[in-house]
């Protein structure tokens, strides 16, 4: 959009031009005061200068007659002294002030400050000529005398004598020629002066002559250019109480222009508008990040090496949320999309062009259609998984999460109120989050690693916040809810499809509890790297006598599903897996303990296939899963062939938690640094994914250990390898 700039230079001008004359005309008499002023100023300081020549002419005269009576006296004598000095300094000022004078040079007042002598005229020249010449004739015999006047040795009487006859004969003359000098300068500057004053009455006479023409003339103009505002103006407002979206103006100042769309109070939901802030006017209204990126959109704008359509595409308020801060119900929080437009000023950008609409039913209309979209997308994947995954294993994930979500749901019904208790159901919820998230993980259910990802978020940020309260484990309602739905929809398409094979659990129907308090769980921690746990209710038995393949299988994919979005490549071996026969209440925990030592295998134990390959080793790392009977207990073994634990980087990783100081942490044994491992919270990983770095892992490992009274034995070589041995007693 452009202004036509022409038609306004042309329309204004002919004022232009006036005022220009009108400045240069004042101007004009201002430069000419400004010189008159100087040269009354340098013809006072002339007639000043002839006055002084006077003087000192007088003074001169005096002290040579002052002298010639004290002939005698000690030429030593202070009175003496002083006469010369005076006489020797008159004549010098004299001489010099005579020839500025004639010649119109620079002389200096007493105050330092020079002057340069205009030029006089011909009779002030004859007269400062005249003036000269009886000064040349006593100049001369004044200096013969000042030369011995204050020498014992050399006879003055003489010279004094010459020099006084001389006065007594130039001082008349000089004092006549003087005189007229004087009057001469005074007469010419009085003359000057009158003259200046006629010149400085014509020129303010004329400047407000031409000011009255010009009020008359270009009042009448601009009373013509009023009515025309005035008639484009009603027809903008025409306009602007007809068009159905917001249309306003923006300057540099983020400001609204007067003038703006009647729409726009509706849309935006504000009485006034005109000359607000455009801040101010959304502020707590959009988020405060969304304002500021606003305002440094606005400003890109403004910016002419900035394209416009590169920077439109930045746009942070397309089809963005305002929010009804009025306090009027009718009003509701409503979708707009504001579009910026840049308005040019010849090829300067003058002002931006903002339009307002409001899309909330488009939005909402998007809104529903990628829910539905989303909702098909989740039973198509859901359809996949039931269609390629073993029943049994279906019926198992959901049996197991509807265990962990009602585990979670007790966890927060149980009450508590210190921060150890705290603390404790927020361990208890985090390791049951990131068991369902394993298993659903393995699976391929996106929609679940999603759900459960986002609560680990807020689990994650309230175990690195300190203080804890109950309140901050509500929100944890709505993810349970949200799982428990899924559970459900999963526990419903396996119905159908799957008749023959039904879930062995009902789908749940209980609503997430509301009331929130807190659980502790005590550790208990023995030498040799070695974790021992204390008695736990047994787990929920589901038989895979007949799916151990399917097993095997299951694990080699998440295996390789890991290693893919972790850029690895991973083979997994077992000989025993498919021939152990475990005990119903040790095929969860097993299965739980497996998953999570697989991940921990692939993400922290084997190593990018060039850092391998830089090592000497296959690019393909090798985890091996070993299950085996000992009689009273079942001892599940998973090993890697990665880079091992690096107990040197346990202990940086402390310090830089500020968990220990490195001084504490170097004194830390291995023993000591695997403990801290399995803690909660703590991991080696740089940054947390949908597979690993948030501290929990080996923690929900350690939690099942303890619960069913077994033992954990790590052994690890830096750079070959990691082991890690489970032994879960039968009984």
């Amino acid at each position: 959009m452009a202004t036509t700039p022409n038609i306004d230079n042309k329309r204004y001008q002919g004022l232009i031009i006036s005022i220009a004359l009108f400045l240069s005309l004042i101007g004009a008499l201002l430069a000419f005061t400004f010189y008159t002023s100087s040269l009354l100023e340098r013809n006072t300081a002339l007639i000043d200068q002839t006055n002084k020549v006077a003087n000192s002419a007088q003074a001169v005269i005096k002290d040579l007659f002052d002298l010639d009576a004290s002939y005698g006296e000690d030429t030593n004598s202070p009175h003496i002294q002083r006469v010369l000095e005076r006489l020797e300094k008159n004549t010098a000022s004299i001489t010099s002030s005579i020839a500025a004078i004639e010649q119109g040079g620079t002389i200096t007042d007493t105050e330092g400050r020079s002057y340069t002598l205009p030029k006089i005229d011909s009779d002030a020249q004859a007269n400062i000529t005249a003036a000269n010449e009886q000064w040349k004739a006593l100049e001369p015999k004044i200096q013969t005398y000042l030369k011995d006047a204050d020498n014992i040795m050399v006879p003055s009487a003489d010279a004094l004598t010459q020099a006084v006859e001389q006065a007594k004969t130039s001082s008349l003359l000089m004092n006549d020629s003087l005189d007229n000098l004087t009057d001469d300068v005074f007469n010419s500057a009085e003359s000057e002066a009158s003259t200046i004053r006629l010149i400085q009455a014509i020129g303010v006479f004329a400047i407000f002559a031409y000011f009255l023409i010009f009020v008359f003339f270009f009042v009448r103009r601009l009373r013509e250019t009023d009515a025309e505002a005035l008639a484009a103006r009603r027809e903008t407002q025409e306009i602007m109480e007809t068009v159905n979206t917001g249309l306003f103006l923006l300057d540099k100042d983020l400001r609204i222009g007067q003038q703006h769309s009647r729409a726009l109070n509706d849309i935006i939901g504000a009485d006034r508008l005109a000359g607000e802030n455009f801040t101010n006017v959304l502020r707590g209204r959009i988020s405060d990040k969304d304002l500021k990126t606003t305002q440094q959109f606005i400003e890109q704008l403004y910016n002419p090496r900035v394209k416009e359509k590169l920077v439109d595409s930045l746009n942070p308020l397309h089809k963005v949320m305002l929010h009804n801060t009025s306090g009027n119900k009718g009003l509701n929080d409503r979708f707009l999309d504001f579009k910026f437009s840049r308005v040019y000023d010849d090829k300067n950008i003058a002002r931006i062009l903002v339009n307002v609409n409001d899309v909330s039913d488009a939005v909402y209309l998007e809104q529903r259609l990628e829910k539905e979209r989303t909702e098909n997308d989740m039973q198509i994947e859901m359809l996949t998984t039931i269609l390629n995954v073993n029943p049994k294993i279906i019926n198992e994930f959901i049996a197991n999460t509807q265990t962990h979500i009602e585990k979670m749901n007790n966890i927060l019904k149980n009450p508590g109120s210190s921060q150890y208790e705290l603390e404790g159901k927020l361990k208890a919820i985090y390791r049951e989050m990131h068991s369902l998230k394993g298993e659903a993980s393995a699976l391929k259910l996106h929609s679940f690693t999603k759900i459960a990802s986002d609560a680990e978020d807020k689990l994650h940020a309230l175990q690195n916040q300190g203080q804890l309260s109950g309140n901050d484990f509500l929100p944890l309602a709505v993810h349970l809810d949200d799982l428990l739905s899924l559970s459900n929809t999963i526990a419903t398409l396996g119905e159908r499809i799957n008749r023959s094979a039904p879930p062995s659990v009902k789908p749940a129907t209980a609503p997430i509890s509301d009331s929130f308090a807190k659980t502790s769980i005590t550790e208990n921690h023995k030498s040799n790297h070695t974790i021992s746990n204390i008695n736990a209710d047994h787990g929920q038995s589901i038989d895979l006598d007949d799916e151990k393949d399917d097993q095997l299988s299951f694990y080699k994919e998440f295996a390789k599903d890991i290693a893919a979005r972790q850029g690895k490549q991973v083979q997994l071996k077992s000989d025993t897996l498919t021939q152990a026969d475990i005990p119903d209440h040790l095929v969860k925990p097993i299965k739980e303990i497996s998953i999570q030592l697989l991940r921990n295998a692939v993400v922290h134990g084997i190593e990018a296939p060039s850092v391998r390959h830089s090592t000497g080793k296959d690019a393909v790392g090798t985890i091996d899963v070993e299950v085996k009977d000992s009689g009273s207990d079942v001892l599940l073994m998973v090993q890697d062939d990665g880079q091992g634990i690096d107990y040197d980087g346990i202990r940086t990783k402390l310090s830089k938690e500020g968990r220990f100081s490195m001084e504490e942490a170097n004194q830390l044994s291995q023993n000591d640094l695997l403990k801290q491992l399995f803690s909660s919270g703590f991991s080696t990983k740089e940054h947390a994914d949908e597979d690993g770095g948030r501290g929990v892992g080996l923690d929900i490992i350690k939690a099942k250990v303890k619960e069913y009274n077994g033992k954990l034995n790590v052994n690890s070589e830096l750079g070959q390898m990691t082991r890690f041995v489970i032994t879960l007693p039968k009984a």
